[in-house]
C-alpha cells in the first residue's frame, strides 16, 4: 500500500468525511496500481469503512460533551430545570388563587399550562 495513503487512512478524522463510495474508489486504485490485491480490497473497504463510524460515532459524543460543557458554563436551564420551575410556579398560582378567592390561572387560561 502507498505511504500517502497510509497517512490518508490513519488520519481519524478524515475517515469521519469519507463516504464508502470515496473509500471504494480509493482503493480500486490502488487494486489497478498493483498496490493492493484484489483479495485485499473488499476487507480493506470493510475496514476502513468500520474505522470511519467508530470515530463519527467517537466525534458526536465529543462535540455533544463540549456542547454540554459550555451550556453548563453559561447557566443556560436544562430541560429539568424549566419543569421544576414550571411546577412550582402552578403552586404558587394554585395558593394565590385559594387566597384571592379566585379560580387557578389555568382553569381561567388552559393554554398556559405546557404538556
Amino acid at each position: 500500500m502507498s505511504d500517502l495513503f497510509k497517512k490518508a487512512i490513519s488520519l481519524g478524522v478524515g475517515l469521519t468525511i469519507v463516504s464508502k463510495e470515496k473509500v471504494e474508489k480509493v482503493v480500486e486504485e490502488l487494486v489497478k496500481k498493483g498496490e493492493l490485491a484484489p483479495s485485499e480490497s473488499k476487507a480493506l473497504v470493510d475496514r476502513l469503512v468500520e474505522r470511519g463510524e467508530e470515530e463519527r460515532g467517537a466525534f458526536k459524543s465529543a462535540v455533544q460533551e463540549q456542547v454540554q460543557r459550555v451550556l453548563k458554563e453559561l447557566k443556560v436551564p436544562v430541560q429539568s430545570d424549566v419543569a421544576e420551575l414550571e411546577a412550582r410556579i402552578a403552586v404558587l398560582e394554585r395558593r394565590v388563587a385559594e387566597l384571592e378567592g379566585t379560580p387557578p390561572v389555568e382553569e381561567i387560561l388552559p393554554e398556559t399550562r405546557t404538556e
